[in-house]
């Protein structure tokens, strides 16, 4: 790791003020905050992109202090919060230092931090209130510190609003700050609506974003917001070029090497996902090493999830399964994000049974063994029971049809008495997930018309529901299974029509072409069904696959040559 111990050498430099020396006098409250310290763990060349902060304080801790910004706006949550404290070490009476801590707990785009994090953030704020400071850092400490204030009585939601609301105000006032500008787009962000698909704060934020990258271009908040924003199949094409672009901007970020595949993933550009996953997976890797974790680093599983769901669409259940064999034995994790932990391990076993219709093995999935509860994680949980209720309803084993609904009963409605606002997508999946499965135990249990009548409700409230920006998609669409449903019904220009709606949000999904094609060649419109057989070779191109349905699309265009 030479380019770690350079960056050590550089950090002890830049912080060794011989020149300068102060001598502040030490804040005794400090001593009771639990601050993250040490060497920083930059993988790579250590690049992050390129920003000016001005609102840092001395002279020789502006290096550090925009390093630490750069880090933030990456999410490299651990070490952005060292750098701030580097300098809060060199220079206790910088208030933006503080400021740093308190956004680095934050997670604004991720998951509401913990008592502990919110604690220890008040505890930051207060210190930092208390310093000199000019106008606008007062406003930038105001604006954070009231997302921590009263935080023991008033729900996240509200919170995260005044804060927008706040870094609205600074961008209004200072219109020529470009990190106003940024900050207020991510606070945008993380107020957005996350279960319906009108994406107004998206589009603004994402308008904001766009007319500061041109000038802009090595910026790394700029490029990453904007992938966030467009993270939805109505915008995802607008997201296309900077996707391509924000992994070269900050190449030591397994999550820059990652963010990029969540556009191509939107759009079914299944090659680019898989390189951009394979260097995020190993800078993740060698981050962990550096770090010398006891556990996985989530960044690795949730680039695996990713790697998974692209090999399946090409049809590549070999490079799918290497991958899953890589995690499915590990037992713990570095636990900076528990969704991304947890969901990944609860998905993937469940996507290689299903992408393939393997009714047995879904009916045999168990849970991974891990050094976590999975009671404190019902909507993971909820993946796993879901694929076991629909491979145990096309095996006919009822029963356990029934067990696994009334399990995801439970699951839902721990969901629901957690009257988190934040998870309101979580319960509309999980909702769709019972629904879903009793259709399935109608229709095999061959009352067919309420299977498909469960069927469309289900569909009707997926329709309506957004994407969780931890996924790549669902184990399997509604409106995916609807379309199996029609099929067996007979019901071929239905069914096609499904698949079709399907494609628009979901473009080039394996089971997608492949229902299309079928469904096409049913209803007797075969230039369709050789448009769409074309499609799933093309798709595979390249894959020595073994998926029988590229062999029969293979025989379909043999004999309608």
């Amino acid at each position: 790791m030479n380019s770690l111990k350079l960056f050590a050498l550089v950090f002890g430099l830049l912080l060794c003020f011989n020149c300068k020396n102060k001598n502040p006098k030490p804040n005794s409250a400090l001593a009771s905050i639990d601050f993250l310290r040490g060497d920083l763990l930059l993988c790579g060349d250590g690049q992050f992109g390129e920003l000016k902060f001005s609102l840092s304080c001395d002279y020789e801790t502006r290096e550090t202090f925009d390093l630490a910004v750069a880090l933030l706006h990456s999410f490299q949550y651990n070490e952005s919060e060292k750098a701030f404290v580097k300098v809060i070490d060199a220079d206790p009476n910088c208030p933006m230092a503080y400021w740093g801590v308190a956004m680095s707990i934050y997670h604004a785009a991720w998951f509401p931090p913990s008592e502990e994090d919110l604690i220890k953030g008040s505890a930051v704020l207060k210190i930092a209130k208390a310093l000199s400071m000019d106008d606008k850092q007062r406003d930038y400490i105001n604006a954070i510190d009231a997302f921590y204030t009263d935080w023991k009585t008033i729900d996240h939601k509200t919170r995260a609003k005044r804060f927008e609301d706040k870094m609205e105000a600074i961008h209004l006032k200072h219109p020529e700050d470009i990190e106003a500008a940024i900050f207020y787009s991510l606070a945008l962000f993380s107020t957005r609506d996350r279960v319906g698909k009108d994406y107004i704060n998206e589009r603004k934020a994402g308008k904001i974003l766009e007319g500061l990258f041109a000038e802009n271009p090595n910026h790394p908040g700029i490029a990453h917001y904007i992938i966030h924003n467009y993270d939805n199949p109505t915008l995802a094409q607008k997201g296309l070029e900077t996707a391509r672009r924000y992994a070269s901007i900050a190449p030591s970020s397994a999550h820059a090497q990652h963010m990029p595949s969540h556009i191509f993933t939107r759009l079914g550009i299944w090659e680019e996902s898989i390189n951009s996953n394979l260097q995020s997976t190993e800078s993740a890797r060698c981050y962990a090493e550096a770090a010398a974790l006891s556990g996985s680093y989530f960044e690795e599983l949730h680039g695996i999830d990713y790697l998974v769901y692209a090999y399946l669409q090409n049809g590549d259940n070999k490079n799918a399964e290497e991958q899953y064999n890589l995690i499915k034995q590990r037992r713990t994790f570095h636990p900076t994000m528990l969704t991304a932990i947890t969901y990944p391990l609860a998905a993937i076993p469940a996507r290689l049974a299903l992408e393939n219709k393997d009714w047995e093995r879904a009916t045999n999935l168990e849970l991974q063994d891990i050094e976590l509860d999975w009671n404190k994680f019902p909507w993971q949980e909820a993946i796993h029971h879901f694929a076991v209720a629909l491979g145990a309803a096309n095996t006919k084993d009822f029963n356990t049809v029934e067990k696994k609904i009334e399990i995801l009963k439970t699951l839902y409605q721990n969901l629901i008495a957690q009257n988190d606002k934040t998870k309101a997508i979580q319960v509309k999946q999980v909702k769709i997930q019972i629904i879903t499965a009793q259709a399935w135990l109608s229709f095999r249990g061959n009352d067919l018309e309420n299977g498909l009548k469960l069927m469309q409700e289900a569909v009707d409230i997926e329709r309506k529901t957004s994407k969780h920006p931890v996924t790549p998609g669902d184990v399997l669409p509604a409106i995916e299974l609807l379309g199996d449903m029609l099929l067996e019904l007979n019901k071929p220009e239905e069914a096609l029509a499904a698949f079709e709606e399907n494609l628009k949000d979901r473009p080039n999904r394996f089971n997608g072409i492949y229902g299309a094609a079928i469904a096409s060649k049913q209803s007797g419109n075969i230039d369709k069904a050789t448009l769409y057989f074309n499609q799933l070779i093309e798709l595979t191109n390249g894959i020595n696959s073994e998926r029988l349905e590229i062999k029969e699309a293979k025989i379909f265009l043999e004999q309608a040559i």
